[in-house]
């Protein structure tokens, strides 16, 4: 299987690499990126990611608003394919800090506002879009009280609007807190791959790592209104005097036309006792927690029980079937076979091969694909090598896992053609179909998104050189593996049926409901092991939260599959049992419709729990990529229904005696 073949070597080289370290080593640490340790008045410059919003979820660029700029110019930080894919875009920003220097400082005023710059301003300041800063890979971090209750956000908002008033006002004075822990004693040596990698800190050279390591970034934002005329007397980084934040709205700094704007800001630095290993636990704490917990394992132990027992009594009924009909003689077993309906009188049927046969083919392959892709990162997720301090990092793997899993689906659909067919003419065309199948469906939605995303002006849209990128990467990787495994395919031992199938079909008797019915209920039971853990999701991705409990995910994709397997096999089971024989179709929907509650399931949180959500174009993304996962879930699990049901028809029919 590719998730075991693909896990064992990650995990070796893990195990390998603490044995060479062991003898220095005082701590292993995964989620997080190198320790960097600073001498105090060291320079840190904070930099700016992209404008976010959860009302549009459009990221805008942080300068296409009128902020101030570096002196030495805009400079872009370098992005992997998975933080572009996001519509991330880091740049420097005029905000310097000396270590555990405290200081109170001016940037810069700008021009009198314009029109457009006015409307631009009060459009974003309503749209409730925030600005994330980052500072030694940490996001800042907002704390406020609400009720008595300390509510925790990442980044700060553009401005603000008062209860019923027109009026907007902008953010333009910081006051940053920096936590820093005293790095004494040993030194520390970084082991990792780019730049948020893997960690191991040993006993290097005492002297070069000893100093300050920054383990927390808050911010509290105001919005303060300065003399335009004395302001400009300034030059960037002149001190002024601390602020308080004004609570009166007449001295804060409106939004209007002709108005300039000066922007400030003012830094403390903070002894912490938090180590650098622990600075993401405050990012990590999800909302909610006691809930999750308790959801997830009351929806796992059901789950379980329900399935087990299903199982269980499936297994007694097959087997007393198999029992009964092998100890007959031929003689009875004919006289049975005249006297009952069953499963047993499809014998020279069940393999018949099912229409859409190459559609068959190509969806199990890309199912296979898709599968294996989600297995691996998500155990690689759980063990810590895709930490939230990697931005896009877990996009970037999962795209280079499905680009080589190609091999597996290039061989699965293969493979199952031959058998299907009994010949391996037409697998060019099969491995072709593989490969452009589901990344086919992805590109289409996702240039029509990126058509609205260009017009919009948005980061989120993807640049023409990534699409030349990305189809480098589909035509030139992708499709070669897949043609490789198409080819091993052809290559590989033909599965045998184990019966013989008659030239003429047999009548399938009428029924009193459509199978259609059935196999669409049987998705709400793999429904139910994963619509908890969807929420979670959703909301990390729509609502700006961090995801990261991959342990509970890595269960659920346990149980999922079993759960997937077990509802195939008894469905199949019984559409065999009133003697209907066109199973293979019925087998993967049977756990592929899942896919259709989940999407009904993100159209219903789209209605109730994304109110924010404003205008039709923030919808058309949110269906658009509601649409990828909901068909990247129906492959997957079709997939997995899809096999298990060929293989214990395999094996029920290869236990009948036939002449």
């Amino acid at each position: 299987m590719a998730f075991s073949e693909r896990k064992m070597p990650g995990i070796c080289l893990v195990f390998l690499l603490v044995v060479l370290f062991a003898h220095s080593c005082h701590g292993f640490y995964l989620p997080g990126s190198y320790m960097h340790t600073y001498s105090t008045s060291d320079t840190i410059v904070a930099k700016v990611n992209s404008l976010t919003s959860i009302e549009t979820e459009l990221p805008f660029s942080y300068y296409s608003l009128p902020y101030c700029e570096p002196l030495g110019g805009i400079k872009k930080s370098a992005e992997n394919l998975g933080e572009l894919l996001m519509g991330d875009q880091i740049d420097n920003s005029p905000y310097r800090f000396k270590m555990n220097v405290n200081e109170s400082l001016y940037v810069c005023t700008t021009s009198p506002l314009n029109e457009h710059e006015v409307k631009l301003l009060k459009q974003r300041t309503r749209d409730l879009y925030q600005v994330n800063m980052i500072l030694d890979n940490l996001p800042v971090m907002r704390i406020a009280k609400q009720n008595g209750v300390s509510i925790q956000w990442t980044g700060f908002p553009v401005g603000f609007t008062p209860p019923n008033s027109n009026d907007d006002y902008i953010i333009n004075h910081l006051k940053f807190k920096v936590l820093v822990h005293e790095y004494e004693g040993s030194g520390v040596q970084i082991i990792g791959t780019g730049e948020e990698g893997m960690g191991v800190i040993s006993e290097a050279d005492k002297k070069k790592a000893s100093g300050y390591e920054i383990v927390g970034f808050e911010v509290t934002p105001c919005s303060v209104k300065y003399d335009p005329e004395v302001m400009t007397k300034l030059h960037m980084y002149d001190s002024i005097s601390p602020v308080n934040c004004p609570l009166e709205l007449d001295k804060s700094q409106i939004i209007r036309e002709r108005e300039r704007i000066s922007f400030t800001y003012e830094v403390e630095f903070v002894k912490s006792d938090i180590r650098w290993p622990s600075r993401w636990d405050t990012y990590l704490k999800m909302e909610g927690a006691r809930v999750h917990w308790f959801s997830i394992l009351n929806s796992l132990m059901v789950i379980t029980f329900l399935a087990g027992i299903v199982f269980v009594i499936f297994l007694r009924t097959v087997r007393r079937d198999l029992t009964r009909y092998e100890e007959l003689d031929k003689e009875a077993q004919a006289q049975m076979n005249e006297e009952l309906s069953g499963w047993k009188l499809v014998v020279g049927d069940v393999f018949r091969e099912p229409d859409c046969a190459k559609l068959l083919c190509v969806m199990i392959g890309d199912g296979v694909q898709i599968t294996g892709m989600a297995a691996v990162t998500i155990v690689f997720a759980a063990f810590g090598f895709m930490s939230p301090a990697s931005r896009g990092m877990l996009l970037t793997g999962m795209i280079i896992l499905y680009l080589f899993l190609g091999i597996a689906a290039g061989y699965a659909a293969v493979r199952l053609w031959r058998t299907l067919k009994g010949t391996s003419e037409g697998w060019r065309s099969i491995s072709w179909s593989v490969a452009c199948f589901f990344p086919g469906i992805v590109f289409v939605i996702l240039t029509v998104l990126n058509f609205i995303l260009w017009g919009s002006k948005s980061t989120g849209a993807i640049p023409i050189s990534l699409y030349f990128v990305l189809l480098s990467l589909w035509f030139c990787i992708s499709v070669p593996l897949t043609l490789v495994g198409g080819f091993l395919g052809t290559r590989a031992e033909a599965i045998q049926y184990p019966v013989r199938t008659n030239q003429i079909p047999r009548e399938i008797p009428a029924r009193k409901y459509p199978s259609w019915l059935l196999v669409l209920g049987a998705g709400t039971l793999p429904f139910g092991t994963l619509f908890i853990e969807l929420f979670f999701i959703l909301s990390s991705i729509w609502l700006g939260r961090f995801y990261y409990v991959f342990g509970f995910l890595l269960i659920v994709l346990l149980l999922l599959i079993i759960v997937c397997a077990e509802v195939s096999v008894v469905l199949t089971y019984m559409h065999l049992c009133v003697e209907d024989w066109r199973w293979w179709w019925k087998a993967f929907f049977a756990s592929g419709s899942v896919a259709l509650y989940v999407f009904l399931y993100s159209i219903n949180y789209l209605v109730f729990d994304l109110q924010s959500l404003s205008g039709p174009v923030s919808a058309i993304l949110y269906l658009g990529y509601s649409m990828i996962m909901a068909i990247a879930i129906m492959l997957s699990t079709g997939t997995i229904g899809f096999i298990t049901s060929f293989y214990f028809v395999h094996y029920l029919f290869s236990s009948v005696k036939i002449d």
